[in-house]
């Protein structure tokens, strides 16, 4: 059998609320066993130590805490839907979002493949309580206590399209669930498989069956293979463990825990009683599954047993293990059950012994037998060639085969071969790139529904990763792929753990950033990249990112060496030693474009790609690489030639920055041939650039008539008449360099606009040395085709304010990120900054760029944490001896919610005026169906989006709506669907064909109270 590895795993059990708590509980030896709750049932009532006819021997049991706590908003399900779900559905649904998470995948990118879900339970208490009272059966009810939608609920809310069962085979269910999804791998129905098991205890039943039966243990505990042994006690759980084809999983670099080398199923067929453990079946199923795994019994280390702790039960289970293994005496095979810890975990028993297996292998320990102090001697595991872990057990380096078994009470058998998970699977994954990875900081990322959510899982975080003594980097990686996929968008960025943890935590603490970062970000981002020009230079300018981010490294090198043939002298080395030879024309010109290029092919690299791009002045030539205008090699001996042409002019030239129109200047050196139009920055921001006599004279003009100008520090009259003399020789040059068109949009700086399939040849560039900027002009043309993000890419910002005086971020283009931030102050982990910034604002960078080799190792973070505000469960269910409650949907109660609130007004688009009749009556009906409280509803609710509706709500909606609103006839559902985007949608549209509501107060819904979730029986 090709191997499956179990690459995700999330749980919960008595005494242990997760994965982690439940490896800890085992280590520890200890139980979850106490008290029956009485949300469940009132354990002394059904209570006789002498097992009377209609009782229980005993009041405790392995029960899970917070059984009724569902984060029904989280999954888009209504309140009313949630309260009607069995609770197990309710379990498995967040249990597998958060075992594929600890899989390394963001469970969204789940939807549409060919994931299978296979779960195991045994029993559905929930409907016994529930399906009683006919009169009460809605759809809801109906479609929430199925055994099939335990599967089918995970597979419609995660869109998975593989095989999706529920499997019943008793005790045995979630093992034989683990069996069908190998085998549904290993025949390629599916490339994941989520296998779960779950089991909740919500009445006696069992508990008297047990006890009939002559198996319940009366202190509630199994004691497995114990001198103590006296029956079962039952247990709850749930668990969900992410299998794949081993090949596949290491493809992909996941973390494995554990292997599954082989399994088997069989049954006792006609036996010594339906409900008897049968030997020869047990030894065959262990027989199959060895042949299957290419095991000999004699390389298994330790087996996780059915081991109920029942005498017959247990006898039966060792004589079949030493039909195998007997021969081991002098090196006996480890034996244990988790029964001892948990309980009887009944559907999910099979499920737990599968974690606990796949835990130890990949701890490399097996936690000790609980109760294994007084060995049952009547069972004489020794001769059996087994023997009980009074302490845990160090597994030696290399591989291990561990076996695990759960038997059916009604025959089917099933045993899986396990082994530890191939050293080579944890190794560093390439990222999808020739460059090295590394920005010189770590970006750590989390999505939520809410603010709410948000808050709840930062803290979550911080608390874990202040707990783990692990590095940074890994840990951001995982956040940035897995942490991923929700509305409202966070990110910070650090250096070290400790960083990690304040800005966590400060962050949870802060409401009003919870608030901007509820903002909806751009869902369709379209970023544009914008060079900044001469004068954004300084001496050292990105140097501490060099140092610190080896991808930027990379791309300044690659731009220096094609610089160094045209420039003699090597850029890098200027830039980084703080010469001020930075601010000549002749460095100043190719230092820029090399810091432009860096830094814009390392946001390209991380997966910040432009669909703009404009560049003022010199910004333009690093703007045409990226554009393919311009190869790296032409656009370096073109900006050389151009710095080392403009340094040979006599210096003497000036420029003045004048707030006036282009217009006015025009008419004022209309007759100076050595001035002329620099720069058209905006409506009245215009540069003057020219000999510097008649420069002054302007400037002096304009100073009397309280025009505001200042004269810029430049050391040549660049874009002016001054510079025709290095025309010709430019030409030449650039004739021989040539260039194309764009193949990305370039707004162009000497047009005003975009490049429509203009190529940017030599006459181009020589137009582009006296031509004025007219930045505004290219600009605004850039902001009127909507970009969401603007990126200002140079040493520092300058073209940020121009935007911004231009309307940009005002008028819908998002905000201006400039990389980096801090000027000369700069410090590595700015590129980092802006990354998070443009995270925060809807950007999906390429996140493996960001790190280096090293740091790209699975490295888990705690999964989801969902919220338990809202409760739902049956008041009171088993209120005497054999009676049960009521099961009709009002005593199904949202625990939390107020039991009564104030009726919400509707105005929809008369804001401030009366309460609106027909948006009354739709309002109240929204809240009915979904049962939603009054708060909970407004008019830009979606219904399928926000409030869970679906096509049976939908329904009951529309004859609701034809109740109680007169003048509409018979809606069909054909005519509201397309109308269904919002709540304010639909009563926008039933007024449109004549909707009225009876009388002139909201319509009887609105006084209800939907957090009981009353039918009204006269509608």
């Amino acid at each position: 059998m090709e191997p499956i590895a179990i690459v995700g795993i999330d749980c919960r059990f008595p005494g242990a609320p997760d994965t982690g708590a439940y490896w800890d509980l085992l280590m520890r030896g200890a139980d979850g066993v106490g008290k029956v709750p009485r949300q469940r049932w009132d354990a002394e009532e059904f209570h006789s130590a002498a097992g009377d006819e209609g009782h229980a021997n005993t009041t405790e049991g392995g029960f899970i805490a917070d059984p009724d706590a569902f984060d029904n908003e989280f999954f888009t399900i209504s309140p009313r839907e949630a309260a009607a779900m069995d609770p197990q559905q309710r379990l498995l649904l967040q249990s597998a979002w958060r075992a594929v998470e600890d899989a390394g995948i963001p469970p969204r990118t789940l939807a549409g493949t060919r994931t299978g879900v296979f779960v195991g339970i045994m029993g559905n208490e929930w409907a016994q309580l529930h399906l009683t009272d006919y009169a009460n059966v809605t759809a809801q009810v109906g479609s929430g206590n199925g055994y099939c939608m335990t599967a089918n609920r995970i597979s419609y809310h995660l869109d998975l399209k593989g095989p999706s069962l529920a499997v019943d085979t008793a005790c045995s269910s979630s093992l034989v669930a683990a069996h069908l999804a190998a085998n549904a791998l290993l025949a390629e129905e599916c490339d994941h498989a989520l296998v779960g098991g779950v089991n909740l205890a919500l009445t006696p039943a069992l508990s008297i069956f047990y006890t009939q039966a002559g198996l319940s243990a009366p202190d509630g505990r199994c004691k497995p293979f114990s001198a103590e042994a006296n029956g079962i006690g039952r247990g709850e759980g749930v668990g969900v463990v992410v299998l794949r084809r081993l090949r596949d999983a290491i493809a992909d670099g996941q973390r494995v825990y554990a292997v599954i080398r082989g399994t088997a199923v069989n049954q006792d067929g006609r036996s010594n009683g339906l409900t008897a453990p049968n030997r020869w079946a047990q030894q065959e199923v262990l027989a199959a599954a060895y042949r299957r795994a290419g095991v000999e019994p004699s390389d298994v280390v330790f087996t996780e047993a059915h081991g109920t702790g029942t005498a017959l039960g247990d006898m039966m289970e060792v004589k079949a293990l030493g039909h195998h293994h007997a021969g081991r005496a002098a090196r006996p095979m480890a034996l244990g059950s988790v029964k001892g810890n948990l309980g009887h975990t009944e559907g999910a028993a099979g499920i737990a012994g599968l974690i606990k297996v796949a835990l130890s292998l990949h701890h490399r320990v097996v936690p000790a037998s609980r109760f294994a102090a007084k060995e049952s001697k009547q069972l004489k595991l020794r001769d059996h060639g087994l023997r009980l872990l009074k302490a845990p057990l160090r597994l030696p380096a290399g591989p291990t085969v561990a076996g695990l078994s759960s038997f059916g009470m009604g025959g089917t058998n099933a045993h899986a071969v396990l082994e530890s998970a191939p050293a080579h699977t944890a190794r560093p994954e390439p990222a999808n790139t020739a460059a090295p990875g590394g920005i010189g900081a770590a970006v750590f990322t989390l999505t939520a529904p809410n603010a709410d959510a948000l808050r709840r899982n930062l803290l979550a975080q911080a608390d874990a990763a202040a707990a783990r003594r692990v590095p940074l980097g890994p840990l951001a990686r995982w956040s940035n792929r897995v942490k991923a996929g929700h509305r409202h968008r966070f990110a910070t960025v650090a250096t070290d753990i400790a960083e990690l943890v304040a800005g966590l935590r400060e962050s949870a603490a802060d409401p009003e950033l919870l608030a901007r970062l509820s903002a909806r970000p751009a869902e369709r981002p379209r970023s544009a990249f914008l060079f900044t020009g001469q004068g954004s230079q300084y001496p050292r300018m990105t140097a501490v990112l060099y140092e610190q981010s080896p991808l930027y490294r990379h791309f300044l090198d690659e731009a220096d060496a094609a610089l160094l043939p045209h420039t003699g002298k090597s850029v890098r080395d200027l830039i980084l030693a703080g010469d001020d030879a930075v601010h000549s024309t002749q460095w100043t010109q190719p230092a820029l474009f090399a810091v432009g290029y860096a830094l814009g092919r390392t946001l390209t690299e991380l997966g910040v790609r432009p669909e703009m791009l404009l560049g003022h002045s010199v910004g333009e030539f690093a703007a045409a690489v990226l554009a393919r205008a311009l190869p790296l090699d032409g656009a370096a001996r073109l900006i050389a030639a151009r710095g080392a042409l403009m340094q040979e002019l006599p210096e003497g030239g000036g420029m003045l920055a004048v707030r006036t129109t282009r217009a006015d200047l025009e008419a004022r050196i209309e007759r100076e041939p050595l001035v002329g139009i620099a720069a058209v920055n905006g409506p009245t921001a215009t540069v003057l650039s020219g000999d510097l006599e008649p420069l002054a004279e302007i400037g002096a003009e304009l100073e009397a008539e309280g025009v505001t100008s200042r004269t810029l520090q430049v050391s040549h009259a660049f874009h002016s008449p001054l510079m025709r003399p290095v025309l010709d020789r430019f030409a030449e040059i650039a004739e021989q360099v040539g260039g194309g068109v764009p193949e990305i949009p370039l707004y162009s700086t000497v047009r005003g606009r975009v490049l429509d399939g203009e190529a940017m040849d030599a006459a181009y560039w020589v137009e582009h040395i006296g031509a004025p900027v007219l930045f505004g002009d290219a600009a605004g043309a850039l902001l009127a085709d909507g970009p969401t993000h603007l990126v200002e890419i140079g040493p520092q910002p300058v073209l940020s304010g121009m935007v911004r005086r231009l309307g940009g971020p005002a008028a819908g283009a998002g905000p201006v990120h400039v990389l980096p931030v801090r000027g000369p102050d700069s410090a590595g982990r700015d590129l980092a900054e802006a990354l998070a910034e443009l995270y925060r604002g809807g950007v999906e960078p390429d996140w493996d760029a960001v790190y280096a080799p090293e740091e790209r190792v699975p490295h888990p973070l705690p999964p989801y944490a969902f919220s338990t505000d809202h409760r739902y469960w049956s008041r009171n269910p088993v209120r005497s001896q054999g009676t049960v409650a009521e099961p009709t949907i009002p005593a199904l109660v949202a625990h939390g919610e107020p039991e009564t609130a104030p009726a919400a007004v509707l105005t929809l688009d008369r804001p401030g005026g009366p309460a609106d009749p027909v948006g009354q009556a739709v309002l109240g009906a929204v809240r009915m169906v979904g049962g939603y409280t009054d708060a909970e509803v407004g008019p830009h609710d979606r219904l399928y989006e926000d409030l869970g509706f679906d096509s049976v709500m939908i329904m009951e909606l529309k004859n609701r709506l034809e109740a109680r609103l007169t003048g509409i006839g018979t809606v069909t559902v054909q005519d509201l669907l397309p109308r269904l985007s919002s709540v304010g949608d639909l009563v926008a549209f039933l007024r449109e064909i004549g909707a009225a509501a009876p009388g002139s107060a909201g319509t009887g819904d609105v006084a209800e109270n939907p957090a009981l979730m009353e039918e009204e029986r006269t509608a």
